[in-house]
C-alpha cells in the first residue's frame, strides 16, 4: 500500500475469501462498468483449519488477479485476534484514507464468526472517523487527508439476513465463481482424502452459495443476486435511474 490510490469501490474482510464468497460478482458489476476495486483483508487468515498462510496468500494474490482488482493488501491484524483497539481502527482508517472510495463493503454486524462480527464493528466506526479532520493518520511519513466513505454496504455470509438491497449479478456471478476458486484449499475437491472437514469445505457449500445468488436474483426477476443491508436509509437523487423504466414511452 503506496500514497493515495483513489478507487470507487473498497471491499473489507476479515479473511482471504471473505469478499469473493459474499459480494465477488458485485465487484466484477462495478469493474465491468468502468469503475476500480480494491480490497483490503483485515488478517491473513492463518488460524484457518485447512491451508498455510503461505498457501493463503498465495491463493489471495490469484484471485485479486483473476478477478481484476487495482489493489489487494493485508493489514495482518490477527487471526482470531482481531480485538477492537486504538490501533487496529487507525490501521483501518490508513487504508479508507489511502484509497478514498465512494462505496466501502465488510461483513455484516451479526455472523456466525467471531472475527466477522468484529471487523464490520471496526470498519463502520472507522468510515466515519477517517472523516474527522483532528484525528490524524500518516503514510509515508507524509500526513493523510480526512476522507469519509458514501455508502457503506454490509454483504451475508453464513447467517441469512434479509436483503435490504439485491444487485443483479446475472452477468458476471459465473466469472466470480474464479475469484472463488482461487482459494481451492478452502474447498472441497474430488479424490481428497485425509483432510478435515470444515463449514466451508462440505461437498455441498459451493452448491449452495449458488443457490443463494439464485434465491436471491428470484427475488427480483433475475438469474442471479447478490444481497446486502444498509448502514444507513438510502438516498435517491435520481429517480428514474434508482427506478428506471421497463419500457420506452
Amino acid at each position: 500500500m503506496t500514497s493515495a490510490q483513489k478507487v470507487y469501490a473498497l471491499a473489507f474482510g476479515a479473511h482471504p475469501d471473505d469478499v469473493e464468497l459474499s459480494c465477488g460478482a458485485t465487484l466484477l458489476k462495478i469493474i465491468a462498468e468502468g469503475c476500480q476495486v480494491a480490497v483490503c483483508d483485515l488478517t491473513r487468515g492463518e488460524m484457518g483449519t485447512t491451508g498455510t498462510p503461505e498457501t493463503r496468500r498465495d491463493e489471495a494474490e490469484r484471485a485479486a488477479a483473476v478477478m481484476g482488482y487495482r489493489c489487494r493488501t493485508t493489514l495482518d491484524l490477527g487471526d482470531s485476534k482481531l480485538f477492537y483497539t486504538e490501533e487496529n481502527l487507525a490501521c483501518i482508517i490508513r487504508v479508507i484514507r489511502t484509497f478514498r472510495p465512494e462505496v466501502v463493503f465488510c461483513n455484516p454486524p451479526d455472523e456466525r464468526h467471531p472475527d466477522h462480527t468484529k471487523a464490520s464493528k471496526l470498519v463502520t466506526d472507522a468510515c466515519y472517523y477517517a472523516g474527522l479532520k483532528q484525528l490524524e493518520t500518516s503514510l509515508n511519513g507524509s500526513l493523510q487527508e480526512p476522507h469519509r466513505p458514501h455508502h457503506l454496504l454490509y454483504y451475508i455470509q453464513f447467517k441469512h439476513l434479509e436483503p435490504q438491497l439485491i444487485v443483479d449479478v446475472s452477468e458476471t456471478f459465473t466469472a466470480s465463481r474464479k475469484g472463488v476458486l482461487a482459494f481451492a484449499s478452502q474447498f472441497h475437491r474430488e479424490g481428497e482424502n485425509g483432510e478435515p472437514e470444515t463449514m466451508i469445505k462440505r461437498p455441498e457449500f459451493l452448491t449452495g452459495l449458488e443457490a443463494r445468488a439464485s434465491y436471491f436474483g428470484e427475488q427480483i426477476g433475475v438469474t442471479y443476486g447478490e444481497g446486502f443491508r444498509l448502514s444507513s436509509t438510502m438516498a435517491i437523487n435520481s429517480f428514474s435511474n434508482a427506478f428506471p423504466p421497463k419500457t420506452t414511452f
